[in-house]
């Protein structure tokens, strides 16, 4: 069972009823999410042991989201404090015309001050594994220079390195990423990016396959997976791999991105080849868009069954 270390922000979700807005709802529905947590939480489930570090408030908000996380098989390692806030944010779904409308409130979160000597630095050192997210590096400089270091300290050790761009334009613009995602690529073993980021952080556009190959030669990266949406994925290795998407009813598409990469992850880790992760992670999505909230909480035997019963991933 491999030892997964991630570290990043989770957050309080908030959600009113189908049919309610934001301003006119009574009561909420309560979920947690954050990027991290939720790939922690799909590679528990699906068999390996993960620890999430963060910090939080010391409240019963942040109890609330350690429980909820230990629920799942994931070890919170958790610096507490009194100083900052718990970061909330409200998903509010609508259909056609409207849309899915996201409403962030988490300045000054307590994360935004996390620095290297407060974490468990041990745990990543000794893992299997060690995952994080460019939504990480977008809260703070002071969290942007932890990322770093964090990074850096697992190449040391020789954990291997996983990093999702996974960009948010709320939390920056696409200049301000890039550069400071540039500084941190060259640590990372596995990268996980959105075909449109590639575009429009670095100016990487065309067939998916060239674009994960730039990135590849660019930074050293051993495993480029570059997302397509409907398109499903590519990944890129020694050779090129291709996977569509499985479909699904959908109940909820938040995390599912979330879900791909731990799924892929739970294959990879095992020693699978990249066309079997890329299967697994593309049936673990899946799996999560009838979910309501942003965990997987799916089981092997529901991947195994998925991936059996339709699609493959295509060798080039």
């Amino acid at each position: 069972m491999a030892e997964f270390v991630t570290f990043g922000e989770t957050m309080l979700r908030y959600g009113p009823p189908e049919g309610k807005r934001i301003e006119n709802a009574d009561h909420f529905n309560v979920h947690i999410g954050g990027a991290e947590s939720n790939v922690a939480v799909a590679a528990s489930r699906l068999g390996h042991d993960a620890t999430w570090l963060s910090k939080l408030v010391d409240s019963p908000l942040g109890r609330r989201i350690t429980r909820t996380l230990r629920t799942q098989g994931v070890t919170p390692d958790v610096v507490w404090t009194d100083e900052g806030r718990q970061g909330t944010y409200y998903v509010e779904p609508g259909g056609k015309p409207r849309g899915t409308n996201v409403v962030y409130d988490r300045a000054n979160a307590a994360i935004t001050t996390a620095r290297p000597e407060e974490l468990a630095t041990d745990r990543i050192e000794t893992a299997d594994v060690f995952h994080t997210t460019g939504i990480t590096p977008a809260l703070s400089e002071t969290l942007a220079e932890t990322t770093e270091a964090l990074l850096s300290r697992a190449e040391a050790a020789g954990t291997t390195t996983i990093f999702d761009v996974n960009y948010r334009s709320k939390l920056w613009d696409p200049a301000e990423a890039g550069e400071t995602l540039d500084g941190l690529l060259d640590s990372v073993d596995l990268l996980f990016v959105a075909e449109r980021d590639a575009a429009s952080l670095f100016d990487q556009s065309g067939a998916a396959g060239t674009v994960g190959e730039w990135f590849r030669e660019t930074y050293d990266i051993d495993t480029v997976v570059v997302t397509r949406g409907e398109q499903g994925a590519i990944a890129v290795a020694d050779e090129q791999y291709e996977q569509p998407i499985f479909e699904s009813e959908t109940v909820d598409p938040v995390g599912s991105g979330d879900a791909f990469a731990g799924g892929f992850l739970a294959s990879w880790i095992d020693g699978n080849p990249v066309a079997e992760a890329l299967r697994y992670g593309a049936a673990t999505a899946a799996l999560k868009r009838t979910i309501d909230g942003d965990l997987a909480l799916i089981d092997p035997e529901e991947v195994e069954r998925v991936v059996a019963d339709t699609g493959s991933g295509l060798s080039r």
